[in-house]
């Protein structure tokens, strides 16, 4: 019966593939993304000054719960993508991880956004430690559930643009949201911090539906090799050279974007003297961001993931270049590159996403077992050490050249400045181009392994592990 389902559905899917999967259905799949995106900007915005400010935790505290609750985060990826891949359930394997993780993320965004008179660091540090697990319950699963909705080399390029595009959406949406309130109530964080609270609340529930019931998950194959101990997985993974250099690439572009997205507000307030454009040129990358999905998905289609993904690289570091060439007073070709900045957004990210699932598939060839969520968690991690890499390089970099944040600056500190805010990124784009420059899984090679995987679930006979 199992063997029944599982050729039904790869009929089912290589019908779909010949079409496409339905646009409708790839949207409400990808709706999640809006919810758990908006989410995380609040988180890092709004939620350590407010229970500063308002509550009246030291900023000590906050910092040492904030870095606890990040290393649980780090460290329940790997754990919900290896348990999410073996777990067998008549719903499948990754709705039940992210229907339970919803109701986690739900109340501890509840909890965290609206918290009761008196919050203390260790409701803080509890709270987070739900949310968090709540985070990686939905985001691991829901990726890999992506991943393996069609083993088409183009087409998961297109279900990674639609999840990207959505995820794009909800940040766009929480950003205008605060910049609206700005106008009325500038000093108000904790009514900000509950807005944005609210929208994840209100967006969460009809995501998680939408979700869970948009497509099918591929069931279990019939027969499966028996599970590997937790330090031969390992090693298999630390060895695989394929994923160990998408992560590479990955975590230098996580790590330009975050030189960026940190310095932006410096360079605009203190170098072009423009505190009315602080929040507005971030906002205005991400309304242009909405629209660089679409863009390189069709750019992929006719070049490849390797190629797009190092075309858009390229394409960011050249823009991050031309920022040394603007000067106070200059702001329409900030604006311009700001517009391109936006167009060329999530380029990498995209096609690198995209193509963990290919590298899952090489493994499952070589080894024999389908480790898609486990790759995906690992994943995962490149994208939060890439902010920790650029935070933790810049900011110290740019004090140490003589910038100060209060202001007095010198013209040779905000020189430093401007070169790092343009060369730290354009460095960082350069680099993950070039660890994938020759990415040797093509199209031609993952149609070669989908031919090979299809032909082994078709014998009754599971192939030894090998490594």
């Amino acid at each position: 019966m199992a063997t029944f389902a599982f050729d039904a559905f790869e009929q089912a899917r290589a019908t779909r593939i010949d079409r496409g999967l339905p646009a409708g259905r790839l949207i409400a799949f990808g709706s999640l993304a809006i919810p758990i995106a908006g989410a995380g900007l609040p988180l890092a915005l709004f939620v350590p000054q407010l229970y500063a400010t308002h509550y009246g935790l030291s900023l000590a505290a906050i910092g040492l719960v904030f870095l606890i609750g990040r290393l649980w985060d780090v460290a329940s990826d790997p754990i919900v993508g290896a348990l999410s891949d073996r777990t067998r359930t008549r719903w499948g394997r990754r709705r039940p991880w992210i229907a339970a993780g919803g109701l986690a993320f739900g109340l501890g965004a509840a909890l965290l956004f609206f918290p009761p008179v008196a919050p203390s660091a260790l409701y803080l540090g509890l709270v987070l430690f739900v949310f968090y697990a709540g985070w990686s319950m939905i985001e691991v699963p829901f990726s890999a559930w992506g991943g393996e909705l069609s083993g088409q080399y183009h087409e998961r390029t297109r279900v990674v643009t639609y999840q990207g595009t959505l995820r794009a959406i909800g940040l766009l949406l929480v950003l205008v949201i605060p910049t609206i309130l700005e106008q009325f109530r500038p000093d108000d964080i904790a009514l900000k911090m509950q807005i944005v609270g609210g929208f994840t609340l209100l967006t969460l529930l009809p995501a998680l539906l939408l979700t869970l019931t948009a497509l099918p998950e591929p069931p279990r194959p019939a027969q499966e090799p028996a599970s590997d101990g937790f330090w031969r997985t390992t090693t298999l993974i630390v060895r695989d050279r394929l994923l160990l250099r998408v992560l590479a690439s990955d975590a230098a572009v996580t790590a330009g974007q975050s030189v960026r997205a940190g310095l932006i507000v410096f360079f605009a307030v203190h170098y072009m003297g423009l505190p009315t454009w602080a929040s507005g040129l971030y906002l205005f990358q991400f309304v242009f961001g909405v629209a660089a999905g679409p863009i390189w998905l069709a750019i992929g289609r006719r070049w490849g993931k390797r190629r797009t993904a190092i075309a858009g690289e390229l394409a960011q570091a050249a823009i991050n270049l031309g920022l040394l060439f603007v000067f106070p007073g200059m702001l329409p070709l900030l604006l311009a590159l700001t517009i391109a900045q936006g167009l060329t957004q999530g380029s990498g990210n995209l096609m690198l996403r995209a193509m963990v699932a290919d590298v899952a598939d090489a493994h499952e060839l070589r080894t024999g077992h389908n480790r898609t969520g486990l790759f995906f968690s690992v994943f995962s991690l490149s994208a939060k050490a890439g902010p920790a890499i650029g935070a933790g390089i810049a900011l110290p970099l740019v004090a140490w050249l003589g910038f100060s944040a209060k202001g007095g600056n010198a013209p040779e500190a905000l020189e430093a400045l401007k070169y790092v805010f343009a060369l730290g990124p354009a460095l960082a784009h350069v680099i993950a181009a070039s660890i994938i420059w020759r990415f040797p899984l093509d199209e031609a090679r993952h149609a070669d392994i989908r031919r090979a995987l299809d032909a082994r679930r078709a014998t009754p006979t599971v192939p030894t592990n090998v490594a």
